[in-house]
């Protein structure tokens, strides 16, 4: 808990207003709202960066767009082949990124919190890779190097998740055992699809590899669609299983002293990571570090004292949109978003390891 006691003001005979001094405390007659000012001051920024970050991302090309012609692109005042590069190609693959982001933040953030390791995504417990190998299976014996539809990422994901869940003895055990089983089956899993696409032609190959590295070249409107409806339905019940999450952090006993359910609270959790985090790869493909960079850059801005679920999908967002951006200008070829991801991911991941958990002092 922090150093900071609550503040107790006087209301009606019999009753004190506790409030968190970090908070706003929003009434509406009956009903009222606690609104940490840190984390929605961080909301808003981080929503200001994401506008920016879709503006470079819309202009951002090869040919060096400028603003007006994208402008007269989006609103369909220019030429032709301008308005169809915004409107068809570029919106489409940007809206498709943010859903990813956002759901591989959200996962990430669950994943972390509930296994209380900062290296605990879902690239390392097994969901990933049990997605992957759905999608590239699936893709086995294709002429046409097509990779599967977007649902056998879920499909995949959970799978990969039973079986972590019971080689680790249960979704109720320590988080430090999901996390070493995880690596192991991950592991085990990522072998089996890189057999399996050592054995088919070049062609299917090469169409599952672009995906397999996370990509979104080609993406359209329609594929951004059946993950816009699970975030839709998922992310309200991720930020209720947040808000039961922040008391795992003091501990089991602590934890259960206060009335919470510690395995079906961990069970919820987990779900829920998997489901968005399979939805994501099955759409985007997986990719790295963003489950990962999300959730711990979240928690440098909101502090230590909150799971920042929001801030999270706010901050995944923004990574897909930037390296997504960056993808098409670094280089002549335009480089897969998961390249340009897993590149900035390792000094991250050096960062993340040299550097203390904040949380740590708080809990």
């Amino acid at each position: 808990m922090t150093d900071q006691a609550p503040a107790i003001r006087g209301g009606s005979p019999g009753l004190t207003d506790v409030t968190p001094p970090d908070s706003i405390v929003l009434r509406t007659g009956t009903l009222s709202w606690l609104l940490p000012r840190r984390s929605a001051l961080a909301a808003v920024l981080l929503v200001a960066l994401l506008v920016l970050l879709i503006t470079l991302a819309v202009m951002a090309s090869s040919t060096g767009m400028s603003l007006a012609q994208t402008l007269s692109g989006l609103l369909g005042t220019g030429d032709a082949g301008t308005a169809m590069i915004v409107r068809d190609f570029r919106l489409p693959r940007i809206f498709t990124g943010l859903l990813v982001g956002a759901a591989l933040g959200i996962a990430g953030c669950l994943t972390q919190t509930l296994a209380g390791n900062r290296l605990a995504t879902p690239d390392l417990v097994g969901v990933n890779e049990g997605a992957t190998a759905a999608v590239v299976a699936a893709a086995a014996g294709s002429a046409t190097g097509m990779v599967g539809n977007w649902w056998l990422g879920p499909i995949g994901a959970v799978a990969a998740a039973v079986l972590v869940v019971l080689c680790a003895g249960g979704a109720g055990s320590a988080g430090y055992r999901l996390l070493v089983t995880g690596i192991g089956i991950s592991t085990f899993i990522g072998a089996v699809s890189d057999l399996i696409m050592s054995r088919e032609n070049d062609n299917t190959a090469g169409g599952v590899f672009l995906w397999a590295v996370g990509s979104l070249n080609g993406r359209d409107w329609n594929a951004g669609m059946p993950l816009a409806v699970v975030l839709l339905f998922l992310v309200p019940l991720s930020l209720a299983a947040g808000h039961r999450l922040q008391l795992l952090r003091f501990g089991d006993e602590v934890a259960s002293s206060l009335g919470v359910d510690l395995r079906r609270v961990r069970t919820v959790a987990l779900v829920l990571a998997v489901l968005l985090a399979g939805t994501a790869v099955g759409v985007g493909g997986p990719i790295a570090f963003v489950a990962l960079a999300a959730p711990i850059l979240a928690q440098r801005l909101t502090g230590p004292t909150r799971v920042p679920v929001t801030a999270s999908a706010l901050t995944g967002a923004a990574l897909i949109a930037a390296a997504d951006a960056i993808g098409r200008v670094a280089a002549p070829v335009e480089l897969p978003v998961g390249v340009v991801t897993s590149v900035l991911g390792g000094p991250f991941l050096l960062w993340v390891l040299l550097r203390p958990d904040p949380a740590a002092g708080k809990a």
